[in-house]
Formats: C-alpha cells, structure tokens, sequence
C-alpha cells in the first residue's frame, strides 16, 4: 500500500474499535458476579442459570464465521455498524427482562451483535495498518490489550452495579457506550461491498446444532442422561453439525472451506482452544458461585476478589507471553500453559465450606490466571500464522469459534456434574461446595489432557519451518491435515 493510501486518522480509528473489542470482552464478564441477584430476582434455577452466559457464547460463536463473511461481502464498517445497533437493542431487552426467558433472549441477541462487532473491526484493523507490519504490529498489541482489560472492568463493574445500584446497569451501560461509538464510525475506512453470496443455511445449521447440544447437556441430568428426550436432541445435534460440514463442501462459497483444515497446526491449534475454554469459562463461573453462595460474599466483594487474577492476566498477556514465546516457541507454552492451568484448578478443588479468600481462592486462581495467560495468545497465534493472507479472517473466526464452542459445551458439561454432586442444593454449603469442587476437578482434568495432546501432537514452531522450505521440493500432500 502506498503512503498515498495511509489513513491519517488511523490512530483515532484503532481507539475505536479496541473499545468494540474491550466492550465485546467485558459483555463476557460483566454477568458474572450479577448471577445470584438474577438468579433470585428472575427465577432461574441453579442449572438454568449458565444460559444468562451460554446464550450469549453459543449465538457469538455460531455466528462467527457468518459475521466475517458478511464484513467481507457487504463491507466491514457497515457490518460493525450493524453489529452496534444489534448489541444496543439486546442490551435494551437483557435489562427490561423480567423473566428468565426474555433475558435468555436479550442475552441471545447481544451475542448476534457481539459476532458481528468482532470479525469486522479486525478487518478495519487490518485495512487501517497493513502498510507498515511495524505499525501493524503495535496496533496488535494495543488492540490485544483491549481484551483483558475488558475482562478486568467487566468484573469490577459488574461488582459495582449489582452491590450498590441495579444489576440492569450491566446490560444499560452497552447504550451509551454504544451510542458513542456509533458516533465515531466516521473516523473509520469505508469499504466498497462486492458480490457473492451467504451461506446462510450453514451459519444457522452450526449453531443450532451447538444450542441444541448445549441444550440437551444441561437438561440431562433432569431427564436422565439415557432418556429419549436426551437421546434425540444430542441425534439432532450431530445431524445439525455434520449437516453444515456437508454444506461447506457442496456450496460455492462456503462459511468455511475445508481446504483450510491444511493449514499448518490449524488443527492441533483448535483443539488446545477448544480446550482451554472448556477448563477456563467454567472455573470463573464455579469460582463466582462458589465466592457468593458459600463464603457469602457480595457482588462487589466478589468482583474484587476476581481482579487480582485478571490483573495477572492482562500483564502476562500484553507484557510477558509475546516475549516467552519469541524465545521457546508456541508448543511448549500452549502445552505448558494449559497443565498449570489444571494445577490451579486441581488447587481450587480443594475449597471448604469454611474456606477464606487467601488461602482458598487467591493462590490458586493466580496459578490457574498464569497457565491461561501462558496458552492463550500462543494458540491464537499457531492458529493464525500458517494461513495465507486471503484464508487469516478465516483461520482468525474459526479459533474464536472454537473458543466460545468449548466455553459454552464445557460450562454445560461440568454444570451438570456440579448439579449431580449436590450443587442444586441452595444453602446446603457442604453439598453446594462438593459439588463446586467436582466441576473444577472436571475443568482440571480437561486442560490436563489439553495439555497433554499438545506436547505430544502439535508440531514445533522449527518443524513448521523446516515442512515450509522443503515444501517445493516435496510432492504433493493431498488434503492432509496437519497437526
């Protein structure tokens, strides 16, 4: 790109969409210590109550894909635009639910806004630094930040709102702040659409196959986990993910074409992901739970007992990892990463009714923070590094995806567990923490495993390297896939 083409404003413009990416990242975290007050005030049981996450996670992740293709076709700053106006009017309706139900719905629609928030403003981000990687790279890291500190300001806030004003505040915040930020699309690039076509019928196949296996998990231990019901609705949500893969191979333009499977380490990447949400998201959740409903902390106490832990997490990841990872390379931090984490959790399986903040909570959450820091970024990164430059927003949406899919199957998961082990049981401690505990020893043995398949089967960052400069020297590999 010429300096003819270089936007002037661009600095202004990343401004703006690292607040979209920190206003996306703390929609994740500002329920949290808000659950017990919608629990009581909504009338959701304690199974039902990871919907108020799950709705959220399942609709952003399912939609994805769909997001970046719509960013790609009708034009990212229209789709940011659009994705704004959606998260505003879902944030309306979260807020005036006074039901379980509509709130489920509120939440649903933020994450609608939410998938196309985030793959259009990478987009911009791309077209407002891709003429100086020096600048590109800076941009990176800033709007990297964006994420945790999200996170970090999510569990204040929502701490805040629900101890001394209104839980609603958590969800009328997204109004003005995205009212401003509809305000400043102007110092945004505007980009041209162009034609093709939406595979619609994949985007709603993939998460209707998610929600309804979700579904199925979390009514299981109910109905019975061998219950015709359960039975069906765990059939339809195969039928509903193999259906989209099919599609994926027989339309023109397809979500997701399988020829990027090939990308290197794309894989075993996704896999870690996968992984790694389905041992972090529950921890967080179980810890909060644990921190209100057991040791009787209120919404602000418990979101400052959760800063520490994001603090950690926002140095280690903006200031520390990039670093680490220059000098050992991906796979041993991926790998690394995801046994501390399982340390940490093993570490908070050891709670007690009577238990305290320091001695219970702290320690081991900052373990559990750091093996999240250490893997994340590393796996965002493998994931990203061998795709082309036409096939990176792809290879980009599918590692979130697969992010927000674990999160939200491993939270179905392990609430079952906890449900089983006596965690229905309100104001049972005793029970309501034996069966905290079993879903961290749940969380700790899948990031163990995550960790495990990593060391073993992802492929070194020199391994790629040298697969790379023998490649046109080397027959072809067909459609293999590579770890």
């Amino acid at each position: 790109m010429s300096t003819a083409t270089v936007n002037p404003r661009r600095w202004w413009a990343l401004a703006v969409l690292a607040a979209a990416q920190f206003m996306v990242i703390m929609d994740t975290s500002i329920i949290g210590v808000a659950l017990p007050k919608m629990q009581e005030e909504l009338g959701f049981s304690q199974g039902e109550l990871q919907w108020v996450f799950n709705a959220y996670v399942i609709v952003f992740g399912g939609l994805l894909l769909l997001g970046g293709r719509l960013s790609d076709l009708v034009g990212a700053r229209k789709i940011f635009v659009s994705g704004w106006a959606i998260m505003i009017a879902g944030s309306v309706v979260a807020a005036a639910a006074q039901t379980a139900w509509v709130e489920i719905v509120g939440r649903a629609v933020q994450g609608v806004g939410g998938a196309l928030i985030a793959p259009s403003a990478m987009t911009l981000l791309m077209m407002l630094f891709m003429h100086d990687p020096r600048e590109l790279g800076k941009a990176m890291a800033l709007y990297g930040a964006a994420a945790p500190a999200g996170g970090t300001a999510g569990v204040f806030l929502g701490g805040v709102f629900t101890e001394w004003a209104w839980w609603q505040l958590c969800f009328i915040i997204y109004v003005p702040i995205g009212l401003a930020t509809l305000a400043a699309t102007k110092l945004l690039p505007k980009v041209e659409s162009r034609r093709g076509s939406v595979d619609v019928i994949g985007a709603v196949a993939v998460t209707a196959g998610l929600a309804l296996g979700v579904f199925a998990v979390v009514r299981a231990p109910e109905v019975g986990w061998g219950a015709t019901a359960t039975v069906l609705e765990l059939i339809g949500a195969v039928v509903l993910i193999g259906l989209f893969f099919v599609i994926q191979t027989s339309v023109r333009e397809p979500l997701m074409p399988l020829s990027v499977w090939r990308v290197p380490r794309l894989g075993s990447a996704n896999l870690a992901m996968t992984l790694l949400g389905a041992a972090w998201i529950p921890m967080w959740y179980f810890l909060n739970l644990y921190l209100q409903q057991v040791l009787g902390y209120g919404a602000f106490a418990s979101g400052a007992a959760l800063l520490p832990m994001t603090v950690l997490l926002m140095i280690f990841m903006t200031a520390i990892t990039a670093r680490l990872m220059g000098k050992f390379g991906a796979k041993p931090l991926i790998g690394i990463g995801l046994l501390v984490l399982a340390a940490g959790l093993v570490w908070l399986a050891a709670v007690e009714p009577t238990g305290t903040f320091l001695v219970d909570v702290l320690p081991a959450s900052l373990v559990a923070a750091l093996g999240m820091s250490l893997a994340y970024i590393p796996t965002m990164m493998t994931a990203m590094s061998g795709a082309p430059q036409e096939q990176a927003g792809l290879a980009s949406g599918i590692v979130n995806t697969t992010y927000n899919v674990g999160s939200a199957l491993g939270l179905a998961a392990l609430t079952a567990v906890a449900m089983s082990q006596g965690a229905a049981q309100l104001g049972n401690l005793p029970k309501l923490t034996e069966g905290f505990s079993a879903a961290f020893i749940g969380a700790a043995i899948i990031a163990a495993v995550g960790g495990i398949i990593t060391l073993l089967v992802m492929k070194s960052d020199k391994a790629v390297a040298a697969e790379a400069a023998a490649a046109p020297a080397a027959a072809p590999q067909g459609d293999k896939v590579s770890a």
